[in-house]
C-alpha cells in the first residue's frame, strides 16, 4: 500500500507543481487570478492503519486584488474592490462572462467590446445619468452613436461684400477673342473676378460647399450706362438658378448707384434647388445681400456671411467615469449619457468557472451573479486609463514552487524506500 500512498503523493505534487507553474506563466496577463490546490487526506481502513495518501479537493482561484498598471487610453478601465465587468459573446443572446480584464475598444460596428470581443454589458439611463431598469435582465450592449442632435438644411445665406469699383471685366480680357470668346467657367479663374465659399448643408445634415462667383458685367467709367456685377451660385458641382423656372442657369444681378450703394436686388432672392453628389436631398437656397454691401474704391472683402443650417454634431470624445457612466462628447459640446456599466458580483465566486483570459462563468457553487453599479453595495469602483495586472505575487509562487519539488521528491524517496524493502524480503525467500 505504500506505493499507492507515495503515488497519490506524487500526483498531488505534481498538480501542485502544474498550478504553481500557470500562476508563474500568468504573470503578466490582465486579470488574471492566481489559483491554489487545496489536498486532504484519504481517511484510513481502520483506526490501526495509516492513512492511504493524499487527494485533489479542488483548485482554488485567489480573487484578491491585483496592482493596477497606468495606460493612456482612456477606454482601458479597472475595478478596484470586489466584482466583474459583464460581457455576451454575441449581439443577441448568446454566453453571458465576467470579467476583470478591462481592456476595451470599440469594432467596426461601433459596439464597446473587451479584448475577447465580447459585448460590454450596462444598464439603460436617463438624460441625467440615473439608470432607469435594473437586473441581469435589463443589461444592454453599447453602441456609440456617430452624430447627435436634429440636422437642419441650409435655407438662407446672409452676405454683405464690398466689390472694388476699380474691378476690371473678365469679358475683356486679353485671352478672350473671336477664336476665344468669352463664356463663364468657375474652372476658369480668368472668367470671373472673385469667388466666396461657405459650408451648406442638406436636410440629413451632411455639408456640402456653396461657391459665389463675382463677374463684373457693367463699368460706368467704362463707358457703360450702369455697374452691374453677375453672381453665379455653386452647391457642390451644381449651378443653381435665380430664375427658378428658367431650364439653363440664371446668374444674380447686382447693380449699384453712383454713390456705390445696391439698389437691385432690393430684397432677398430664391434660387432653384440643385442635388449635387453626396447630398441625401435637393438644397434650395435664398441668398440676401444686406444693406452693407457696396461697390466703392479698394479691394475685394466679405463683411459678413451666415447660413442658416445645421449639421449633426459628430462623436469626438467617449469617457467612463468612477461610478460606470459612460457619455459621449460631440463636436457642439454637448454630452449624451449613454449607459452605466453593469457590475456583478457572487456569493461565492471561488465557485466560478475559470474560462481563460480573464473571464468566468457561473456554476452551482458560484450562485447566481448578483448585479449592480459600481461604487454601490459591494461593488467596486471604476478607475480609467489603467489595467489591473495579475495577483500572482512572483516571489511566493517561486518559494511554493521549491516546497512542491521537495514534496515530489520526498515521495518519489519513500517509493524508492518501499521498493528496496521490497527487495530485501524477495532476497531473503530466495
Amino acid at each position: 500500500m505504500s506505493f499507492y500512498t507515495s503515488l497519490s503523493g506524487l500526483r498531488g505534487a505534481q498538480t501542485d507543481l502544474s498550478t504553481i507553474s500557470n500562476n508563474i506563466a500568468n504573470v503578466g496577463s490582465i486579470g488574471f487570478k492566481r489559483s491554489r490546490a487545496q489536498f486532504g487526506d484519504i481517511m484510513p481502513a481502520s483506526a490501526t492503519t495509516a492513512g492511504q495518501g493524499t487527494r485533489l479537493r479542488g483548485i482554488e482561484q485567489q480573487f484578491t486584488q491585483g496592482g493596477f498598471e497606468a495606460s493612456a487610453r482612456d477606454l482601458d478601465i479597472a475595478l478596484g474592490g470586489s466584482g466583474f465587468f459583464v460581457t455576451r459573446d454575441s449581439l443577441t443572446g448568446g454566453t453571458t462572462y465576467f470579467s476583470r480584464n478591462g481592456s476595451l475598444s470599440v469594432d467596426g460596428q461601433r459596439y464597446i467590446t473587451d479584448s475577447n470581443g465580447g459585448y460590454l454589458q450596462i444598464l439603460p439611463v436617463d438624460a441625467d445619468g440615473n439608470t432607469t431598469a435594473n437586473g441581469l435582465q435589463a443589461a444592454r450592449n453599447i453602441q456609440l452613436p456617430l452624430t447627435a442632435g436634429t440636422p437642419r438644411a441650409t435655407t438662407l445665406i446672409d452676405l454683405s461684400v464690398t466689390l472694388p469699383s476699380t474691378a476690371d471685366k473678365p469679358a475683356l480680357r486679353a485671352v478672350y477673342n473671336p477664336q476665344n470668346p468669352y463664356a463663364f467657367n468657375r474652372l476658369d479663374p480668368n472668367s470671373y473676378n472673385y469667388s466666396q465659399q461657405q459650408t451648406v448643408y442638406d436636410s440629413e445634415g451632411n455639408a456640402q460647399s456653396a461657391t459665389l462667383y463675382f463677374v463684373r458685367t457693367g463699368s460706368v467709367a467704362a463707358g457703360d450706362a450702369t455697374d452691374t456685377w453677375d453672381v453665379h451660385m455653386f452647391i457642390g458641382n451644381e449651378e443653381a438658378s435665380s430664375n427658378v423656372g428658367s431650364a439653363t442657369p440664371v446668374p444674380l444681378e447686382l447693380e449699384f448707384d453712383a454713390a456705390g450703394a445696391l439698389v437691385s436686388p432690393t430684397s432677398s432672392v430664391s434660387f432653384s434647388s440643385v442635388f449635387p453628389s453626396g447630398a441625401s436631398a435637393p438644397i434650395a437656397i435664398t441668398l440676401d445681400f444686406d444693406a452693407a454691401t457696396r461697390q466703392q474704391a479698394g479691394s475685394f472683402t466679405v463683411g459678413a456671411i451666415d447660413q442658416d443650417g445645421i449639421a449633426a454634431a459628430k462623436l469626438s470624445d467617449v469617457s467612463i467615469r468612477e461610478d460606470g457612466l459612460i457619455s459621449a462628447t460631440f463636436s457642439d459640446g454637448t454630452v449624451q449619457a449613454l449607459g452605466k456599466l453593469l457590475i456583478a458580483n457572487f456569493s461565492n465566486p471561488q465557485g466560478l468557472r475559470q474560462r481563460g483570459d480573464g473571464r468566468w462563468t457561473t456554476t452551482g457553487s458560484s450562485g447566481p451573479a448578483i448585479v449592480g453599479e459600481a461604487g454601490t453595495d459591494a461593488f467596486g469602483r471604476i478607475q480609467t486609463g489603467a489595467l489591473e495586472r495579475s495577483n500572482v505575487d512572483i516571489t511566493e509562487e517561486l518559494v511554493s514552487l521549491i516546497a512542491a519539488q521537495r514534496n515530489f521528491q520526498a515521495n518519489a524517496k519513500a517509493i524508492e524506500t518501499a521498493n528496496q524493502m521490497d527487495q530485501s524480503i524477495i532476497n531473503m525467500r530466495s
